[in-house]
């Protein structure tokens, strides 16, 4: 599964993407968003408050009980502010 990370969150874990097997327990967007902080401290760091991670699942708005068993690509990015 690729994992596509986008503006202080990429800065935060210090890449743009990566490509990575999640455990059999991560099911959901939630079970992700309580997973990647576990991997490391810039991970942690980035995901200090999940509660405003916004995620996408194939390219779709996605809430926290969205299955991502069968995605191919997962996005994370703060939330999106227009002007």
């Amino acid at each position: 599964m690729k994992l596509v990370y986008f503006s202080w969150v990429k800065e935060r874990i210090g890449m743009a993407e990566e490509t990575i097997e999640l455990p059999g327990d991560v099911k959901t967007v939630a079970d992700l968003l309580a997973w990647i902080p576990a991997r490391g401290e810039n991970f942690a760091n980035a995901l200090a408050e999940p509660s405003i991670i916004r995620v996408a699942v194939d390219q779709e708005y996605a809430t926290p009980d969205t299955d991502i068993t069968k995605a191919s690509e997962i996005a994370l990015f703060p939330p999106v502010t227009g002007g």
